[in-house]
C-alpha cells in the first residue's frame, strides 16, 4: 500500500491522512476490528469518552502488532466535563480506560456554548499537556470564533479540529481558517452516514471510470481538500478499502464538483455549533 500522507499543524505535529474512527466498536469484538486495522496500516484510531469504548480501543492498540509509538490515539472530553475539576477528572479517567502513559491526542468534544465552560475545559487539557500525561490538544465542532477565544485567553491554539464534513456539508471557508492558522481539519462523518452521496451522478461516473468504490471517491475527495478523514470501517475488506483511497488522485474540476454537492441545510442531524448542547 502507498505510505499514507501526513498533515501537519502549526506546531509541526503529523496527522495521517486517513484514520480509523471507531463509534460503536465496542467490547471483544471491537478491539478485534481495531487491532486489524492497525495490523492493516490504520495509524489513527479516534475514540472519545462518550463512545463508551476506550477500552476496546485501548485493548485493540494493546494487541495489535505494532510498536505502540507509531500510533496515534484520540479520545474526547464530553460536555459534562468542562469544569476545571470534573475535566481534570475525566482526562485521566480516559487515560486509564485506554490504559496508556499518555493520550496521544485529547480534544474538546463539542464547546457548548451556553454552558461556556470550555475554555476552563482547554486549561484542563493545557494543564494536562504539561504535566505529560496528554501529548498533543485540540477540539472538535469548534468554530472560528471559539478558536479565537482560546488563543485569545489561553495563548494556545488546538492543533486539530474535529468537524462535520462530507460532500453535503464541504465547510469550505471553515477549511480555508483552519489552513490559515496551521490548524489540522479532521472529517467525522466524511462519506456522510448514508448511501445518498453513493448515489449522486458527479460520484457514481467517477467511480465507474476509475474502477473504485463511492466510498473511495468521496474519501480520495477529502485527501484532495487535505482533511483527515475518520471513517469507522468493522471489516478488514472495508478498512483496506479506504487506506487505498489515498492512491486516488482526482483531478481538480472532479473535487469541485463533488464540492459542489453541498447544500445549506446539509448537517447530518442539524448540530449547530453555535446551540447544540452535549452531555
Amino acid at each position: 500500500m502507498t505510505a499514507l500522507p501526513t498533515r501537519t499543524a502549526h506546531n509541526g505535529f503529523t496527522l495521517p491522512a486517513i484514520g480509523l474512527g471507531t463509534y460503536r466498536l465496542n467490547a471483544e469484538e471491537g478491539a478485534a476490528a481495531i487491532a486489524g486495522a492497525i495490523e492493516a496500516g490504520y495509524r489513527l484510531v479516534d475514540s472519545a469518552f462518550n463512545y463508551e469504548n476506550e477500552g476496546a480501543v485501548g485493548r485493540g492498540v494493546a494487541v495489535a502488532g505494532v510498536d505502540r509509538s507509531d500510533v496515534i490515539v484520540t479520545t474526547k472530553l464530553p460536555g459534562r466535563h468542562h469544569s476545571t475539576p470534573k475535566a481534570r477528572t475525566s482526562i485521566e479517567e480516559s487515560r486509564f480506560r485506554l490504559s496508556l502513559d499518555a493520550t496521544d491526542l485529547h480534544l474538546i468534544h463539542w464547546p457548548n456554548p451556553s454552558q461556556d465552560e470550555y475554555v476552563q475545559a482547554w486549561e484542563a487539557l493545557i494543564e494536562a499537556q504539561q504535566r505529560g500525561i496528554v501529548r498533543q490538544i485540540g477540539v472538535s465542532n469548534f468554530l472560528p470564533e471559539h478558536l479565537e477565544r482560546l488563543e485569545r485567553e489561553t495563548g494556545v491554539l488546538p492543533v486539530v479540529n474535529q468537524i462535520e464534513v462530507h460532500p453535503y456539508f464541504p465547510q469550505v471557508e471553515q477549511l480555508a481558517y483552519h489552513r490559515e492558522h496551521g490548524i489540522i481539519t479532521q472529517a467525522w462523518s466524511p462519506i456522510g452516514r448514508g448511501r445518498d452521496i453513493f448515489d449522486e451522478p458527479v460520484v457514481t461516473k467517477i467511480a465507474a471510470a476509475r474502477e473504485i468504490s463511492p466510498a473511495q471517491v468521496v474519501l480520495a475527495w477529502h485527501v484532495a481538500r487535505e482533511s483527515v478523514a475518520i471513517p469507522k470501517a468493522s471489516s478488514l475488506e472495508h478498512q483496506r478499502a479506504n487506506l487505498a483511497a489515498v492512491e486516488v488522485s482526482l483531478e481538480t474540476a472532479e473535487v469541485e464538483a463533488i464540492t459542489a454537492l453541498g447544500r445549506a441545510d446539509g448537517r447530518l442531524f442539524g448540530a449547530d455549533p453555535r446551540t447544540h448542547e452535549e452531555d
